[in-house]
């Protein structure tokens, strides 16, 4: 049986941030036939810039993420919220991935947002923005798949994410709805 491929992108940048470790559960508790991976080095991808977006100057990094992206079988986006919305970094790589319109890496590739945030309903105003971005660009997000943490500096000031039973059980049934293919859930969303 062919390994089922599931590819996060990490909104926050910083080196402990909290949403890094919600990819790293979900990186080693993939569902049976499944593997998760991170994609590295989002913060390399350049802005977006049409002038750049011609073949044979895409740049290199940008390439990457949409090659990566076209590879896997979904994409798992986890990320905070900044300012009310999702970091420029997310924007940024689904501008990449949209594109060309109808054609990009994102276009018909399941999705999924979770993610953590300081604010009390944990980011889901960004989660919002991403899934509304992703569909745009054609992505087939999965609505009823999510997880957004609230209170990320006080409920894990001494708990690790990874010792956090709800939190990794929430992460198990969102990479259980990307794991399982797509026909699957055009027949449980009908009955």
């Amino acid at each position: 049986m062919a390994e089922n491929t599931i590819l996060t992108l990490v909104g926050s940048l910083r080196a402990e941030s909290v949403n890094s470790k919600f990819a790293q559960i979900a990186a080693s508790s993939a569902p049976e036939g499944t593997v998760v991976t991170t994609f590295e080095g989002l913060e390399e991808v350049p802005f977006y810039n049409e002038d750049l977006d011609v073949e044979g100057k895409v740049p290199a990094k940008a390439a990457e993420l949409r090659a990566a992206v076209a590879a896997a079988d979904s994409v798992l986006f986890v990320t905070p919220e900044y300012n009310g919305t999702m970091p420029a970094v997310l924007n940024n790589a689904i501008d990449w991935i949209s594109r060309p319109f109808g054609q990009g890496a994102a276009t018909g590739t399941k999705a999924a947002v979770i993610g953590t945030s300081a604010g009390q309903y944990g980011g889901v105003w960004a989660h919002d923005d991403v899934r509304k971005s992703l569909k745009i660009a054609g992505a087939e997000v999965i609505e009823d798949a999510t997880l957004a943490v609230g209170g990320s500096y006080t409920r894990f000031a001494e708990v690790d994410p990874k010792d956090d039973a709800e939190v990794v059980e929430g992460i198990k049934q969102v990479l259980s709805a990307l794991a399982t293919p797509a026909t699957v859930l055009e027949v449980a969303s009908a009955n």
